[in-house]
């Protein structure tokens, strides 16, 4: 390498670095910034495998979000954990790994998906922020002249700037999940159902329909009044977990507002609606939810379906259909499932809410909840 090419370096690579922090900066999506991360590494440094993975919180591991070159595919279902391999050990201990000769390095040898007898040579990095670690690039087989500190000492530079970046995409992520999150239930928020639901209506038609059921916790408020806000408001949200445990996957659920829960249930026909809800309905009913007191409650519903097109062609008239049912359902006696206009809601077993003897009057049930027609309840 002559002095002239020497003297260039520098510039390109402050030019790298420039186009790098501004790639970087310009974007808060994560896989955006994720594949921009791996682009430029690609671009800096020639190996035969870069990868790059991510921390799971939950989980306390790594999952591979993005590879490039080599086995890259073949490892973005795999998972380590933390201090395992070489991803795992650099995230472990937050500091980078250089390892020139892999062939007995234990760390290498215990690597998960990279098939340790391809591996001559790696470099490993934490992807540390100001909130911690988040992840470790890894770079299989760098030439060997490439090696050097001042290499190294750039890939650090990058590295920070994309611990930034990660940091800044996940504040954004979780700032647009609190728009559209209730804060009681963790649930979505009425707002975000008529963004989705406008989505979905667009997209319905007789062979690809929407069904919404509209659900209504039944004297709700006699939990307020009976054992305080504090037990309401955890019963609430509790009662609310419960319907999305009970949901299948593709269904979202929402707070739309007071004790009134709503579950959008994308390409289903009424009969596989009223099933499901019919289903999810009574093993709501069937939930002791135990507080943080040690009260044991119940709580009983009464739900409405409806669906797009056949009863409603916009938002606001399916949501309507489906209250409206709702409210039949309650005229009638509650604790039932109502989807058609002119189906009479069957009886159902259900109870209300409480811990001590049974008191109709009062509203509210012992721990052992007793069959009765919910002409009761009225």
């Amino acid at each position: 390498m002559n002095s002239k090419t020497e003297s260039r370096i520098p510039l390109d690579d402050l030019l790298v670095f420039h186009q790098v922090a501004r790639s970087l900066t310009s974007s808060f999506d994560l896989e955006t910034i994720l594949r921009t991360i791996i682009e430029h590494m690609e671009r800096f440094i020639e190996a035969d495998l870069w990868t790059l993975l991510m921390l799971d919180e939950a989980r306390q591991d790594l999952y591979y979000a993005i590879a490039a070159g080599g086995e890259g595919d073949s490892l973005l279902d795999l998972r380590v954990k933390v201090g395992e391999g070489v991803a795992g050990w650099v995230v472990e201990h937050g500091e980078t790994l250089l390892v020139p000769e892999a062939q007995d390095d234990p760390r290498v040898m215990d690597a998960h998906g990279v098939k340790p007898s391809t591996v001559r040579s790696v470099i490993a990095l934490p992807l540390r922020g100001r909130k911690g670690t988040h992840g470790a690039i890894e770079i299989f087989n760098p030439r060997a002249d490439q090696l050097t500190d001042y290499s190294i000492a750039f890939l650090h530079i990058l590295a920070d700037h994309a611990a930034i970046a990660i940091e800044n995409a996940h504040d954004v992520a979780r700032i647009q999940q609190l728009t559209i999150t209730d804060d009681t239930t963790g649930l979505y928020n009425v707002r975000y159902l008529y963004e989705v639901l406008d989505r979905e209506m667009e997209q319905c038609s007789p062979k690809r329909p929407v069904s919404l059921a509209f659900l209504d916790l039944d004297r709700f408020k006699m939990v307020n009044d009976v054992h305080g806000h504090q037990v309401g408001s955890e019963l609430l949200a509790s009662a609310g977990q419960r319907i999305k445990e009970l949901s299948r996957k593709q269904d979202r659920c929402f707070r739309y507002g007071g004790d009134e829960f709503v579950i959008l249930m994308p390409e289903t026909g009424a009969d596989a609606a009223l099933t499901h809800i019919s289903k999810l309905h009574h093993a709501l009913m069937k939930t002791e939810f135990r507080m943080k007191s040690g009260q044991e409650l119940f709580v009983s519903a009464s739900v409405g379906v409806a669906t797009a097109p056949t009863d409603g062609a916009t938002v606001h008239a399916l949501i309507g259909t489906a209250d409206q049912r709702m409210y039949a359902v309650k005229a009638r006696g509650r604790g039932a499932v109502r989807e058609s206009r002119d189906a009479r809601p069957e009886t159902i077993c259900g109870a209300v809410v409480g811990n001590s003897s049974l008191d109709i009057f009062n509203g509210f049930w012992s721990t052992n909840p007793i069959c009765l027609r919910p002409q009761a309840f009225r």
